[in-house]
């Protein structure tokens, strides 16, 4: 979108919320999204309305696929059967890489391989690492804790089976969002039994029950809106406790012994203010913790980056902090 044009909508693309302004091609692309879905909210589509939308987005704002050397289906045995992944390798890379298990993000709804492709490829190439994206099972099908067993049988796979993966044995779990909340958990829950090197939380969720400033001031309008929140939470939960630490990783007893962290989080995300919670958590319990807030970003950015430079930007510069974290582990 040239300058030209997006100057032609002025003020209507002006938006400043909590001292943060929104980049302006963000803007433009919210106005896109909308007019794709109806201007309704994903929980309005249902379940497999839901996913079906999720797996628009990325046709609409994806780049075109970046080129890894290798990108193969497997699967190995979940605690329920087969579980489902793809393997990325990097250029160059022959068995001796470094591996990030990628829980993809979706509310533990929607969302799949697919979904999180383009990510995954840019993360394999920035970081110079292995991806490992796994398909755990979704609610309401599969709900909590079912998508985390599966996530916890992905990680102890990758770890004792690094070659299954062309790994040289430091593992690394990373996600977005759901996906992220997945990752941290993973890391609270393995911490004693040879957990991962490093962790990438890209604009977590922490504490389902949160009641946060941000969750009320961007609480529409921002592409992850409240009500899609809590139809994600009473869909993924079911009957289980809103605080049961295994989700509500910030509520967990104790952080100290996970990996170290890097935490990203975004300027117009309702789930702003608990990521940054969880990381100052992760601080006081003396983990090693590297933080960035992409203050001109929405929640789901590294899905507009086909679209938004700055939102391309932001995700290498994740593949950066990733590459980073392997080379002190």
């Amino acid at each position: 979108m040239p300058d030209v044009w997006l100057d032609r909508f002025g003020r209507r693309l002006h938006v400043s919320i909590d001292g943060n302004t929104l980049d302006r091609r963000v803007c433009f692309a919210l106005r896109l999204i909308e007019r794709v879905s109806g201007g309704r909210g994903l929980h309005e589509h249902g379940v497999e309305g839901g996913r079906a939308q999720m797996r628009r987005l990325p046709k609409l704002m994806d780049p075109e696929s970046p080129k890894v050397v290798r990108v193969d289906e497997t699967e190995f045995d979940g605690p329920r059967g087969m579980v489902r992944a793809r393997v990325y390798v990097p250029p160059g890379v022959q068995g001796d890489a470094p591996a990030l298990v990628y829980f993809h993000g979706g509310g533990g709804v929607v969302g799949d391989l697919d979904t999180h492709d383009a990510p995954c490829r840019v993360l394999c190439r920035e970081a110079d690492c292995a991806v490992v994206s796994i398909d755990y099972g979704l609610a309401p099908e599969c709900p909590f804790p079912a998508g985390l067993e599966d996530c916890l049988a992905a990680f102890r796979w990758v770890r004792d089976n690094p070659d299954a993966v062309g790994g040289d044995g430091r593992v690394a779990v990373g996600g977005d969002s759901m996906g992220a909340n997945l990752a941290a958990a993973v890391s609270l829950a393995t911490r004693d039994e040879g957990g991962p090197c490093f962790q990438l939380l890209i604009y977590p969720i922490t504490d389902p029950a949160a009641q946060t400033a941000s969750r009320s001031s961007l609480a529409r309008g921002f592409l992850l809106d409240a009500d899609t929140i809590t139809w994600f939470t009473r869909t993924y939960l079911r009957d289980a406790a809103r605080d049961d630490p295994r989700v509500a990783v910030l509520r967990a007893p104790s952080h100290a012994g996970v990996a170290p962290a890097h935490v990203a989080t975004a300027g117009f995300d309702p789930l702003r203010d608990e990521g940054h919670a969880y990381a100052d958590a992760l601080e006081r319990a003396g983990v090693t913790v590297t933080r960035r807030c992409f203050a001109e970003q929405v929640h789901g950015f590294i899905h507009m980056t086909g679209a938004v430079p700055s939102a391309a930007a932001a995700l290498r510069e994740l593949g950066t902090a990733l590459g980073e974290g392997f080379a002190r582990a």
